[in-house]
């Protein structure tokens, strides 16, 4: 998406909002990453003791789970793992309260109605924003796509021809740019949550996010502590639940051939209630596909390898996070490229294996899409980490991606 007007809760001007552009970029598969470094070896990161944890304080937040805090090797060198999960490195968080679940229609319907905030897709494109985020001599888009809307997955009809049902080459084969989706309507005009309250919110933008965790007094999650917190105990596994492969008991995410044929093996077609699979060691739900979650950190694929040079041997990054540029490979134009973690419904071992705990995907902090959505973080009293004054300033903006 491009630039839209900042929404804050509980906005009664009448003064009209300013817009936000259409999405110009979108993931391509398996896109490939500048050289990183080579891995740190594993057995510095496996002599290394983490700290004590200190208890979790009383009472618990409503509908949060205490993550006692630890050393964990961040980053994967898993065959299905993307150049940007490496080098594997060894990362300390501290304690935090998260989210057992990804905030939900039920929760978000009751943000707007006691702000009357609006979404990012709920607001109209400005061209003469969104020009400037697009190739010089773009001509102007149709009215009628510059009227507020979001991105939704609408999957090509099976055709019978085996290679073309598996082409993945082409993601506007089901990707379309929807006059009228958001939150409260996830695939335009007549759709409705009502019987998906307890589904996770998705269509959410970087700072419709935000927005949310600060009427709730919350914050989003770093990626580092995302990670962590996903991995429920199991340093170095594969996925949340150790090293067994997925199967339709694990996760929502894709059975079948992508992107023409979802055979529903796990009882769904697109979101789930939250909940419905089995949590992780510390009790999360979802932390493996459902719908992808945003995090606070700038997207660099070159993150890690420039953290673990920094490292030295044994050592470990604490409560690192990306606030310098962003440098988003997906999506050149942005200039504010926001990780977000977890994989989603879509996610498929034969285009995108992002339902593990140490995948990592972007996108400017404008976009919306169906299958993205967030869950927040908040600190123990006393112990705040200082990373919420910059997630809560999302001021650039960028074309969207997927």
């Amino acid at each position: 998406m491009g630039p839209r007007q900042r929404d804050e809760p509980r906005a009664k001007s009448d003064e009209p909002p300013r817009a936000r552009a259409q999405p110009s970029h979108r993931y391509p598969p398996r896109v490939p990453f500048p050289a990183i470094a080579p891995p740190i070896a594993l057995s510095l990161l496996l002599g290394a003791a983490p700290p004590a944890s200190p208890p979790a304080p009383v009472p618990a937040p409503a509908g949060m789970v205490w993550i006692p805090g630890g050393e964990f090797r961040m980053g994967s060198t898993d065959p299905l793992a993307r150049p940007d999960e490496r080098p594997v490195h060894l990362v300390r968080v501290r304690s935090f309260w998260m989210d057992r679940t990804e905030v939900t229609n039920r929760a978000f319907k009751a943000f707007v109605d006691a702000t009357g905030y609006r979404t990012l897709a709920e607001r109209p494109v400005d061209w003469e924003e969104l020009k400037k985020q697009v190739p010089e001599g773009t001509p102007k888009p149709p009215d009628e796509m510059l009227k507020p809307g979001s991105l939704v997955f609408t999957p090509p009809a099976p055709t019978g021809d085996a290679a073309r049902d598996r082409d993945t080459t082409d993601v506007a084969r089901w990707w379309t740019w929807t006059t009228g989706a958001c939150w409260s309507h996830p695939e335009g005009p007549g759709s409705k949550i009502d019987d998906r309250l307890d589904h996770p919110v998705v269509h959410i933008a970087f700072e419709d996010a935000v927005a949310y965790c600060a009427w709730a007094g919350k914050r989003l999650p770093t990626e580092a502590e995302w990670e962590f917190a996903a991995r429920g105990g199991l340093d170095g596994k594969v996925n949340c639940w150790g090293d067994a492969p997925v199967d339709a008991t694990k996760a929502n995410i894709w059975q079948g051939v992508f992107p023409a044929r979802n055979t529903a093996e796990d009882g769904f077609v697109r979101t789930a209630p939250v909940g419905r699979f089995p949590a992780n060691g510390y009790g999360l739900v979802d932390m493996a596909g459902n719908v992808w979650e945003w995090t606070s950190d700038r997207f660099d694929p070159a993150a890690y390898a420039r953290r673990a040079r920094a490292l030295a041997p044994g050592e470990a990054a604490v409560d690192p996070r990306e606030t310098g540029p962003s440098r988003d490979p997906r999506n050149p134009l942005a200039t504010d490229s926001r990780v977000h973690r977890g994989g989603s419904f879509l996610c498929n071992d034969a285009y995108c294996a992002s339902y593990r705990p140490s995948a990592r995907m972007a996108a400017p902090t404008d976009t919306s899409l169906a299958h993205l959505g967030f869950r927040c973080v908040k600190d123990v009293a006393g112990d705040a980490a200082p990373v919420q004054k910059d997630a809560e300033s999302p001021n650039q903006t960028a074309p969207r991606s997927n």
